[in-house]
């Protein structure tokens, strides 16, 4: 049995391939196309996803879509016409393109896929918490969506019980957290839709001053997790902008310009909402538990990817037990209607032995080092082989030891936006400077932006406050206080970007300001290179942790290929590239020409 899931026209495509029921391979379109958040239809995805299950489209059963694009279609006109005349400029951006492949979303799949196979759609929401508890470990669970907006819905709970799923409330447009969240984005000068992350690494640097303000104005939030918008302040119903005017009058001024310094205001207003968002989290959550009596809580949407929010929920949520769809964003609902199909259209039993069913996130295309040797000799590359493995993961573990700073490109590319060890750059984590060299020479951008350690399963707790699995990056534990740095009277009187430079803890490359770590837990069974790497890390330093960000620079997505990978290590001020068994040192490598700056083919954020 053949289904394949898809997500598109709107931010960040993706295709799914389940085969009988397992997770056979998913991918977002923009690793291929090289274009961030790609909405198009995804080709190279689907046709990604048929090679690695050894089909052809002819010999797929059911093509399920994420969402309901005559419902969303409904709400959008609705919400122009209850707006009218304002807005006018707004309906005529995004009517051609409705009018031109929206709307024949049907006719578009059964033409671009070539295939005979029966054609579904899912409900937005319906998409999201599909990815969120069939996958998951648990036999029932809660389950939690939360997002912008998907048709009418912006947020939705409901219960998973085996192969059942049935979604029992929800919160509707205009009404969101996600949309609330996006107007701050866009308010302190970050692009919507990719920049919501930004404003929650840049909240710690400031003081929770308008929370007050934003709860009085802004968001009427009630004791049951319910909640009303004051449409008052925002323009995202009639116009191209998210916040409006009176907005402006409320904060003190307008929105800061993109690219332009962030100031202490920028800082203030992403801590205020990050928290009301979290408050928000927490009541919703609240009262899913008591309606649902559930001990497990699953959760996708664009907001699940809070790990801020999630590992506050983790610690003072009513649920003994928390998992969250790696891929939470739209990309995801391509694999939840897929696993939609299988067990609730088809009827197929589901089975659960204590893990989850995501392969680690591991999804996307891999390399053999027969591949990767030919792309080397064909393109003259300087390398090193190594085919013993432990000898690999010594000499590499030896150079992040040296502060070196690594592009690691292994096995299969992770499916969802974080590279959890397959796609990555590494370092010490132990370096007072490995942060801002990898933000200002690696990523190239803002200096404020933190890193994720990665660290062996076993050992998390003696580094983090946090005893259990996070193995997508997404939950948020503080370093353990025998390995912080106690802050000086001076330097606690610090403000905002000041406090950067201050080493908060024996690992500071990946303690955020407020002593906090975005934490990834790495087993052997998941991804056993990466494992062994961090392993040999340990025994050459003590230290079982490295930093992980991902493998790209702004504006750009993930790395897919080696060519992309030997790009970008070419590009930036990395120091060696391991591809596969390959070790590449820049020292080596000869002086790599491109006709135009690399920075001027990618739109920056």
């Amino acid at each position: 049995m053949n289904i394949l899931g898809i997500s598109a026209f709107y931010h960040d495509s993706a295709a799914c391939l389940v085969q009988d029921g397992q997770i056979v391979a998913a991918a977002q379109e923009e690793r291929f196309t090289r274009k961030k958040h790609d909405a198009s239809f995804p080709e190279k995805a689907i046709a990604f996803c048929l090679a690695e299950g050894g089909i052809e489209a002819s010999q797929l059963d059911y093509i399920g879509f994420y969402d309901k694009p005559l419902l969303k279609f409904e709400r959008i006109l609705e919400t122009y016409i209850g707006v009218a005349p304002i807005g006018l400029k707004s309906f005529m951006k995004a009517m051609p393109m409705w009018i031109k492949e929206k709307l024949w979303t049907k006719s578009v799949m059964a033409e671009r896929t070539d295939s005979d196979g029966e054609l579904l759609f899912g409900r937005h929401h319906e998409s999201h918490a599909a990815s969120a508890f069939f996958p998951s470990p648990f036999e029932e669970a809660a389950v939690m969506t939360l997002d912008g907006v998907g048709e009418w819905t912006t947020a939705s709970y409901g219960v998973g019980k085996g192969s059942e799923l049935e979604l029992k409330g929800d919160i509707r447009f205009p009404h969101s957290i996600g949309l609330l969240y996006s107007a701050f984005t866009y308010y302190t000068g970050f692009r919507v839709n990719s920049g919501e992350y930004k404003v929650m690494g840049l909240a710690p640097y400031g003081q929770p001053k308008y929370v007050d303000l934003i709860l009085d104005k802004l968001i009427d939030l009630r004791d049951d997790g319910s909640f009303k918008l004051d449409m008052k302040y925002f323009d995202f119903l009639s116009g191209l902008r998210m916040t409006n005017r009176e907005f402006d009058k409320l904060f003190g001024g307008p929105p800061r310009k993109p690219e332009s310094p962030v100031t202490q205001r920028e800082m203030d207003l992403a801590r205020s909402v990050q928290v009301v968002v979290e408050e928000a989290v927490l009541k919703i959550a609240r009262h899913v538990q008591s309606v649902t009596g559930q001990k497990n809580l699953c959760m996708a949407g664009g907001v699940a990817l809070n790990c801020v929010g999630n590992g506050r929920l983790l610690r003072e949520g009513p649920f003994d037990n928390l998992w969250i769809q790696p891929a939470a964003g739209d990309a995801g609902g391509a694999l939840g209607v897929a696993l939609m199909i299988h067990h609730m259209y088809l009827g197929n039993p589901r089975s659960t032995n204590g893990r989850d069913h995501m392969r680690g996130s591991y999804l996307g295309p891999s390399f053999s080092d027969e591949e990767v040797a030919a792309y080397v000799a064909r393109e003259g590359i300087p390398a090193r082989r190594l085919d013993d493995e432990e000898s690999l993961a010594r000499e590499v573990a030896e150079i992040l030891a040296g502060e070196n700073v690594v592009g690691w490109f292994q096995g299969r590319m992770e499916f969802g936006p974080r590279a959890l060890g397959g796609r990555s750059i590494l370092g010490d984590p132990r370096s007072q400077e490995m942060q801002t060299t990898m933000n200002l020479k690696i990523k190239y951008r803002e200096s404020f932006r933190p890193f994720a350690p990665s660290v062996l399963r076993e050992r998390v707790a003696d580094y983090f406050e946090l005893d259990g699995d996070s193995p997508y990056m997404l939950l948020v534990a503080d370093v353990r206080n025998e390995h912080r740095i106690p802050m000086t009277e001076d330097q606690q009187r610090l403000f905002g970007i000041d406090k950067l430079k201050i080493a908060r803890s024996t690992l500071p490359a990946i303690t955020h300001v407020d002593y906090s770590a975005r934490i990834q837990t790495v087993e052997e069974e998941t991804h056993p290179r990466y494992y062994h790497l961090l392993k040999a890390f340990e025994a050459k330093t003590g230290c079982p942790v490295l930093v992980n960000t991902s493998f790209n620079v702004r504006g750009e997505p993930i790395v897919a290929n080696p060519a992309d990978a030997y790009r970008c290590f070419m590009r930036t001020e990395m120091d060696f590239l391991v591809l596969g068994n390959h070790v590449l040192a820049k020292t080596e490598q000869p002086e790599f020409h491109e006709e135009a700056d690399w920075r001027d083919e990618f739109e920056l954020d």
